[in-house]
Parts: structure tokens; sequence; C-alpha cells
């Protein structure tokens, strides 16, 4: 589904490391503030100021070990990068999270953005010398589990129940080019069971070359459907409370994973594992929760030459909705995404919007109190942006036209919506306690 070719497709992977209806929904929008602007007068120093942001909003990729470039742990690498660290926060690419905070519901889980406090306080600290402070006032460094350890074990308060690798290693050679690989792993399920949550892990080894690695279920009487995806800024999800999916016993799951070539020159063996967590035995949730990418725009056209391009798909709802995730998706041209709801009245009402780098697979969790609830007869509009000129550097060719297709040098459309279904009891249910939330907030 995504990159193309040899050494550039990890080399661009290292650059962009560096680099409720009407009342139903609670809208907070937010105005840009003029950042580095503050009445206060307090020396700022890294010490007491700024490694508490980095070590709570950075650290966990810049580390030793990690995949960030560089580490933010010391002052010296810290003060040495100062002007980039300016420029990445205040434009909001680091750290990845590129919700746009004008538009849109704005009020998500796990949101790892910055502040506007916080940016204000880096770029007022770069700007009057990057001081270092005391550093005996430094906060404890963080720590952080072994880089193969699952991350949401700790959430989850318990090891996986079942762990599905793939069903042999897979070496990438050194100066291959890139693949696009299938494979078929049995689960070993002897009974039904109700997925909680799941997390993908490359193999330490295979990191570097795992571009993505998308999973499926197939079962034994057919059917099945998507269940999970890893990329770069998507390794795991926890589904919400009072729903789960549905994994059938004898199930078996099917791998399409794309090996980017090697960054090092040296090859890499890959042993890719899928983690599963279940709902306790004999536990069936309240809702089944679906993942599925949505208003799906394959007939793409995408001039050479053009530095801004839309397009739009279109998703008719027959059921009531109640969306939980809203993950963008594009290719190396994608600049921009946002999601509507055009209301069987012709109204229209704009969920969220995202701006897109291909270096990253975010999925933004509603918070649950903000979680759109859409009734049946409504659209969900897509629209995306692209921008295929040479002021993209990431465009293979200005020159070329570009449509859909699975290659990064191809594009795509569409937004991976998780969701679950609701009754129309349930759904009136859930407005009316939505709009009684909106009034009491108001008060």
């Amino acid at each position: 589904m995504f990159r193309i070719n040899s050494k550039a497709v990890s080399k661009r992977r290292q650059n962009r490391l560096s680099g409720a209806i009407g009342a139903a929904f609670i809208m907070l929008a937010t105005a840009f503030p003029v950042f580095g602007q503050q009445a206060s007068d307090t020396t700022l120093t890294f010490a007491d100021h700024v490694a508490p942001i980095i070590y709570n909003k950075c650290v966990e990729c810049h580390r030793p070990g990690s995949i960030a470039p560089m580490s933010l742990i010391d002052y010296a690498t810290v003060r040495a990068w100062a002007p980039i660290i300016k420029d990445r926060v205040i434009n909001r690419k680091m750290p990845p999270y590129f919700i746009d905070k004008t538009v849109g519901v704005q009020a998500f889980k796990d949101d790892r953005s910055l502040t506007d406090e916080e940016i204000a306080t880096i770029v007022r600290w770069v700007d009057h010398g990057a001081l270092e402070g005391d550093p005996d006032n430094l906060p404890p460094a963080p720590s952080f589990s072994d880089n193969l350890a699952w991350t949401i074990e700790g959430e989850m308060g318990r090891p996986p129940d079942l762990i599905v690798p793939i069903p042999e290693p897979f070496t990438v050679p050194p100066d291959s080019p890139n693949w696009w690989m299938t494979f078929f792993s049995d689960t070993g399920l002897t009974e039904d069971r109700w997925i909680q949550a799941f997390e993908t892990k490359p193999s330490a080894e295979g990191f570097p070359v795992v571009h993505h690695a998308v999973t499926s279920m197939e079962f034994p009487e057919g059917g099945g459907g998507f269940l999970s995806e890893y990329a770069l800024g998507k390794t795991s999800d926890i589904n919400p409370p009072g729903t789960g999916q549905l994994i059938k016993a004898g199930t078996r799951l099917r791998w399409n994973i794309h090996y980017a070539s090697s960054p090092d020159g040296q090859a890499h063996t890959d042993k890719t594992r899928l983690a599963l967590w279940f709902l306790p035995e004999g536990e069936e949730p309240e809702h089944v929760l679906i993942r599925s990418h949505m208003a799906d725009n394959e007939d793409l056209d995408l001039p050479g030459g053009e530095d801004s391009i839309r397009t739009d798909g279109y998703e008719f709802l027959d059921k009531n909705i109640r969306i939980t995730t809203f993950q963008p998706h594009l290719h190396n041209l994608g600049t921009r995404q946002c999601i509507e709801v055009i209301y069987q009245d012709n109204r229209r009402q704009t969920l969220s919007c995202a701006f897109w780098d291909f270096g990253w697979h975010i999925a933004y969790h509603y918070a649950e109190e903000a979680q759109p609830l859409i009734p049946k007869g409504s659209m969900l509009h897509v629209t995306s942006w692209y921008n295929n000129s040479n002021s993209n550097p990431w465009a293979s060719d200005a020159r070329n036209w570009v449509g859909f297709g699975q290659r990064s040098t191809d594009d795509m459309s569409f937004s991976w919506i998780s969701y679950y279904d609701l009754s129309d009891e349930e759904y009136e249910e859930a407005v009316s306690e939505r709009m009684a939330q909106t009034v009491s907030s108001d008060d």
C-alpha cells in the first residue's frame, strides 16, 4: 500500500523523523497564538522549564535505541538542536500530532501535541539563549521498558493472551528493492474470542525495514475482515469500553507487509508479531467495533506541477453510528484531509481536519464525551488535498501525472474510521445525553 524503491524510502523515513447533531457536538476551536510573547519575565532554563516538556512529550522517541535520529535527554544535545526544535514545535511538526486545532472536535484521548503554553515556553527559551539553569533542578529522566516489550502491556495490566508471528522470518537483502509480501499464520484458537486490544511489533532487527504491516482475519467458513495496521506512528489500539472485535476459532491471519530497502546496506531479518488481548472468557461486548476505510476515491487525477489539488469521497450511512477514531490516509503528495457529515437536510458539519505527513500514520481517538454521533441517512464526506509540484520535496517527479495505486509514487484518498452501530433508541439516548452535557458545560 505504500512506498517504492530502494534507499530513498528509508532515507525519507529518517528525514521525516527528524524533520450528535448540532449542539450534540462540542466544537472547541482555538486560534493560534503569537508564540513566544508572554507577560512573564521569568528567566527560562532547560532544567526548570524545558526539560519537563521534553521528557514528557519527546524522549519516548528521542532517546538512545529508539526511532528518532538523536537523543534529547541531556542538555548539551538539546542546546545544539535548539533552533531546529524551535522550528519544529512552532510549526507543529513535532511531536507528530497533526490535528488542525482551529476547526472541528478538539477533545481527543492520548493527545501528544504540545499546548500553546508549552510551545511558547520552548520558543522563549531558545530566543533568550537556551540557558541550562541549575542541573540539580532537572527532573528525573523518564525510564522506559525494553524496546521489545509490548508498549500497552502496562495499560492492559497483563501480558497478551495470544501472540501470532509471521510464519517464518523474512530477510531483506542488502541493496534490494522494496518488497510487498503476503503471509498466512494460524492462530491456533480453539474457541471464539472477543478482541479487547492489539499491538503489532516488528522484531528488533527487522524494525528498520518494516514500512507497514496490515493484518486481516480469515474465518474457516469464510469472511473475517480487517483487524489491524502497523506503521510508524500507529502500533496498537485498545478498543473503547463496551466494544470488541470477534475472532473465531480456527481463524488464520493474513499479513500484508511492505518491506522497505535496507537503510544501511546490510541484510535485515524480520519476524513481525501480533499480540492480542481478549475480553474475559464468556464475556461479550455491548457493541461490535468496526474498523474500515471510508469514502474511498480511487479515481484520482493529480496533474503534474499543481500545488493544491482537491479530491472528494463520499460514504452513505444506512445505520446510526458512533465514531471513535479518525485516521487520514494519503501518500507522498498528500498535505491535508478533512471529514465532515452531510445530514439529510443538507446541513454540513466538519468533524475533523488533519495535516498530513506520510512519514507518520496517526490515529486520532476522540474523547468519549466528544465522539461524533451520526444519524442514519447521513453522508460522510472526505476531502483531501495534494501537492504535486516542485515545492513538495516528496514528489518523485512533479512533471508527471499521478493516480491511484499501491506504490508510494501513486496515491490514495480515504479515512480509516473506527465506529460502532447504534440502534434508534441508543442513538436518541446518546444525543440526549450529549445535549445535556453541552448545556451543563455552558452553565
